[in-house]
């Protein structure tokens, strides 16, 4: 066994009570969203097998399951996170007008498609605030300078349109408890709950926070995020690390008077806050489903969970630990099966002592593994231009590892990277590495077996035709009206064949959302003048599930 597949993240005996309450969990959600009893089985079958969570479709159509290569994937998350927080990524600034800051955001769209990601992860709600209309919170500072300010404009429906356009998953990442990035209550507009409630609120480090022991304050967060659910076409709800904040030097968390009148059934004050946070994650969890069972889940926690010395359970690593240090057992949310996806931030290089990489994802792919929770690892980009990572072949060194992992000890399903600002950047080559090493061609988002599936059929390729900038693909949707697809995948071979191996990465070429109707077109910019060709299609549905082909064509 390799070294880095030393992990000791599962108890003797195998899977804890916990997997297996995550997997009862997973059958509640798939019944609740298909009504038969024998979908949760298949589901539950689907979970455990980390083969088929890697790299196989749903079973919609005809479809069949599609092995991975060594390194290029037909099947794995690749995306960015944008920030907004503080300008970090978008807007650059605060105070930009309209057209600008629309602007930069279809930069972004560009740079995600120019570097073959297929997912974004943007920050709606960085401080108790907004980037849509919400009727629980103000419009955020940082879009013009001013808190409360209406834009001009809405972005987050800006944002989905213009993502869905590119066939781009769009999560909306909502920071939980983070009410100010300054201490001063009376800074906040009038209206702000924080004043409406100030005995919701406390000042820890600088920085104002809902006090997470306080029920209404809970509900008050759950209930601003899920208006975002219910009002926008989001593909997922995306929770980054901050749940109670990161300790302080020389300063005490002022709850203690929360715990007093809160805190009944539980043994400490640090088990309370654990349980405080375990019951927003959970309830979380459940409403999404409940408004639209196909929205995903995910947490993006601190990498590292405990360490071994701490619990015989942890990694083996030496540095701060979530559970904690920020109260959050995000262990225990994978292994009862409450997230959709984890995407820890493992923003370390390989052989770090205190926080080896190496150590570090094999331990959480077995965790995951263990629900059938996928797994995303959060990617430390930024550290390439910090100066941290001085071996430009560091991050296409993480996805060899990856790829290696998912081989011995189990799936990951793809890579996130912070931030979306040093992707263009590309600092030492970083991502340019990455890209020409592991990106070669574009990829499908793995499906999730226990989200509900679409029937989507087999289309009909009607038509390919050569037009000035590359071959033109029509394409027929013969799904029913409530069935259409989401999406379609378009596979090309080189020459005149009479099938094209769609489980091949290589000869996958693109995805385009669906428009109105029932006849789709779309440009292939690649195609070589005077080549031949031959493509085929297969359709998808919104959660990624794919038909079978098409029959072929052949384009001369």
């Amino acid at each position: 066994m390799p070294a880095y597949a030393r992990t000791r993240s599962l108890p003797p005996g195998g899977a804890p009570r916990g997997a297996m309450a995550g997997l009862g969990r997973r059958e509640f959600l798939t019944m609740a969203a298909a009504g038969t009893a024998a979908a949760a089985i298949s589901v539950t079958i689907a979970a455990l097998d980390p083969a088929a969570a890697l790299g196989a479709t749903a079973m919609t159509g005809n479809a069949t399951p599609e092995p991975p290569s060594a390194l290029n994937l037909k099947r794995e998350l690749r995306a960015m996170w944008i920030a907004s927080v503080a300008n970090i990524d978008w807007p650059s600034a605060s105070g930009l007008d309209p057209a600008t800051q629309q602007a930069e955001f279809l930069r972004y769209l560009d740079v995600a498609q120019e570097n073959r990601l297929n997912a974004v992860f943007v920050q709606v709600r960085p401080t108790a605030d907004a980037l849509w209309d919400s009727p629980h919170e103000p419009w955020s500072q940082y879009l013009t300078g001013t808190q409360g300010q209406d834009p001009g404009y809405d972005p987050l429906a800006f944002m989905v349109e213009e993502a869905h356009k590119r066939n781009i998953e769009l999560h909306a990442w909502f920071n939980p408890y983070r009410v100010s990035m300054q201490a001063d209550l009376a800074q906040l507009v009038a209206e702000h709950p924080a004043r409406q409630h100030p005995d919701w609120v406390w000042a820890y480090g600088g920085r104002l926070y809902f006090d997470p022991g306080v029920p209404e304050a809970q509900e008050h967060i759950q209930r601003a995020i899920l208006h975002a659910v219910e009002n926008y076409d989001i593909d997922g709800v995306h929770f980054d690390d901050y749940f109670y904040p990161y300790p302080v030097v020389g300063q005490e968390l002022p709850d203690t008077a929360t715990y007093e009148e809160h805190g009944a059934g539980f043994d400490t004050i640090e088990d309370w806050r654990r349980g405080n946070v375990d019951r927003f994650v959970e309830t979380m969890s459940v409403r999404i489903k409940t408004v639209k069972p196909w929205v995903k889940f995910g947490i993006s926690p601190f990498g590292i969970w405990r360490n071994a010395s701490t619990d015989p359970l942890g990694s083996d690593t030496a540095g701060s630990q979530s559970y904690d240090d920020q109260y959050a057992d995000t262990r225990k949310w994978v292994l009862e099966g409450w997230l959709d996806y984890v995407n820890p931030q493992i923003y370390w290089q390989i052989g770090l002592a205190v926080a080896d990489y190496a150590a570090l994802v094999p331990w959480w792919a077995e965790v995951a593994a263990a629900s059938g929770t996928q797994l995303y690892v959060g990617e430390g980009l930024y550290k390439m231009t910090s100066g941290v990572f001085t071996d430009p072949e560091e991050l296409t060194n993480h996805l060899d590892l990856c790829r290696e992992v998912s081989r011995d000890v189990g799936p990951v399903h793809g890579n996130v990277y912070y931030s979306a600002v040093h992707v263009p950047a590309d600092p030492q080559g970083g991502m340019s590495r990455v890209v020409a090493d592991h990106y070669q061609h574009p990829a499908l988002i793995p499906p999730m077996p226990h989200l509900p599936a679409d029937p989507v059929v087999s289309p009909v390729l009607a038509n390919t035709r050569r037009v000035d900038g590359g071959v033109r693909v029509h394409v027929a949707d013969l799904g029913a009206r409530t069935a259409r697809a989401t999406s379609f995948a378009v596979y090309r071979v080189t020459g005149v064949a009479g099938a094209v191996d769609v489980d091949d990465p290589a000869n996958l070429v693109g995805t385009f959302r669906s428009g109105s109707g029932r006849i789709q077109s779309w440009l292939d910019t690649t195609a070589v003048a005077g080549t031949p060709y031959t493509y085929v299609v297969t359709a998808l549905d919104r959660v990624w599930n794919e038909s079978g082909p098409s029959r072929p064509r052949v384009v001369r």
